[in-house]
């Protein structure tokens, strides 16, 4: 029986799959020779997580792989109608990201609430003038987004005593449904995004939703750029409607070193990196080993995204 055949989408540094000799053919695709591979895989890797190729590709001619793995949490970049519509399983990397981000968010919730900003910028200046934090525990954050990342930072901000609700598509126990996101936003010391994109999400934080928080709040992205009107929140924290912000994704990456939100007073800016952690490539290429392991011998793979929803259902 041949073995399948695995087409990586690659990026630098590679994955180390030296583990499936004899297990897999392994070919190497790049953005330009991507599309002309694509049908003669049984598998599909995609490494380089921030490649539209795969969308891009899909809707071509020839069979298409029976598996796709993303080394991402999030499939937006991946699926159009025809991959949403074929028998194609898709799986991502739930269980990589979540514990990084919950602690990279509860550290912009902490460096804004103590003005760790303003305190280096002094510093630089030479310039002794004591002013008065905030305190963490006891304020009301909002995370949208009920995925595992959103449960995660939930989680952590809860044990510094933050008061936290959840909201998602739909409502269940412990987590609000989308239609509750305005009544809580307005009484929220903390909105953090961690939402999936997709149709429904897309651009949902606006002016309007940015009009509804107190002047007090402060608003962290750490889902995806389009879940953001950016303009408007340029202008929400420009103009004193939110107290301030801090984005580690945008629309456009890596942004643009004209972009304004690099200079918004009260606005911090990252560059999409509030997952990655030492070793993370490794604990990636080791996630995706297990999983083509339980695929090959036929076995039911964990993290199966709901194409039409747009990411891994929570089943609890």
């Amino acid at each position: 029986m041949a073995v399948p055949t695995l087409l990586v989408l690659e990026a630098d540094p590679p994955p180390r799959l030296g583990q499936l000799t004899g297990r897999a053919t392994i070919r190497y695709a790049n953005e330009e020779n991507f599309a002309a591979q694509l049908p003669s895989a049984d598998a599909l890797l995609v490494w380089d997580f921030l490649s539209d190729a795969v969308r891009l590709a899909w809707p071509g001619d020839g069979p298409r792989p029976r598996w796709v793995h993303t080394a991402s949490a999030g499939v937006d970049r991946l699926l159009c109608p025809e991959l949403i519509n074929s028998d194609t399983v898709v799986t991502n990397a739930r269980g990589i990201f979540e514990k990084p981000i919950a602690e990279y968010v509860t550290g912009l919730m902490i460096a804004m609430a103590k003005d760790l900003p303003g305190t280096l910028e002094l510093q630089r200046q030479h310039r002794w003038r004591h002013r008065e934090g905030l305190q963490v525990g006891g304020s009301r954050a909002v995370v949208v987004g009920a995925g595992p990342i959103g449960r995660a930072i939930a989680d952590m901000l809860k044990a510094l005593g933050v008061e936290v609700a959840v909201t998602g598509r739909t409502a269940r126990p412990g987590v609000h449904g989308a239609d509750q996101l305005d009544r809580l936003v307005t009484g929220a010391d903390w909105v953090i995004s961690a939402a999936p994109l997709t149709d429904a999400t897309r651009h949902m934080f606006d002016a309007r939703l940015f009009g509804l928080m107190q002047p007090s709040a402060r608003f962290i992205n750490v889902g995806r750029g389009q879940l953001v009107v950016e303009d408007d929140l340029l202008a929400a924290v420009s103009k004193g409607w939110i107290a301030g912000a801090a984005l580690d994704v945008f629309e456009h990456e890596p942004l643009d070193p004209a972009n304004p939100l690099w200079d918004v007073p009260g606005l911090i800016v990252s560059p999409h990196m509030s997952g990655d952690t030492i070793g993370w490539r490794d604990r990636l290429g080791t996630q995706f080993l297990d999983l083509y392991e339980l695929w090959a011998d036929g076995k039911p793979l964990p993290n199966v995204v709901d194409k039409k929803r747009g990411y891994v259902p929570m089943h609890d």
